[in-house]
C-alpha cells in the first residue's frame, strides 16, 4: 500500500477530499480530516473509535500498527503503508471516516452497495 492508493480507496467513501493537516496531506469529510501522511511518506495515522480498538489493531497487527508517545494518548494510531493490506486498509479508512463524517454521509454509505472486491 503507499499514499495515491490509500487516497484512491478513500473516494470510495462519500465527501472525502484531500487537504492537509499539520502540514501533510491527509483526507477529510466535510472539512474534517480522519488520515493523515506522516513526514515519513510510509506511514499514516488513522482516526480511531476509541482506545479499545486502537489497542487491538496493536496487539493484533504489531508489524503494521504502532504508537509512538506523541499519540499514546489519542484516539489514533500510527501504520506502515508496507504492511497493509487493501482489504485492511478499506476496513480502517471506513473506521476512520465514520469519526468525522456527518450523519447524513453515514447513513447515504450505508445504503449503498459495498465497493467491488479486486483480486
Amino acid at each position: 500500500m503507499n499514499w495515491p492508493q490509500l487516497t484512491k480507496l478513500a473516494r470510495e467513501f462519500p465527501g472525502v477530499d484531500e487537504s492537509t493537516w499539520y502540514g501533510t496531506p491527509s483526507l477529510a469529510v466535510r472539512g474534517k480530516s480522519f488520515v493523515r501522511l506522516k513526514e515519513d511518506g510510509a506511514t499514516v495515522v488513522f482516526l480511531v473509535e476509541d482506545l479499545d480498538e486502537r489497542d487491538l489493531l496493536l496487539r493484533t497487527r504489531p508489524d503494521a500498527f504502532f504508537l509512538t508517545e506523541h499519540y499514546r494518548d489519542s484516539t489514533a494510531a500510527l501504520a506502515r503503508l508496507s504492511k497493509l493490506t487493501v482489504t485492511e486498509c478499506r476496513a480502517r479508512l471506513a473506521a476512520a471516516w465514520r469519526t468525522k463524517a456527518p450523519r447524513t454521509l453515514v447513513a447515504a454509505l450505508d445504503d449503498l452497495p459495498p465497493p467491488k472486491r479486486r483480486r
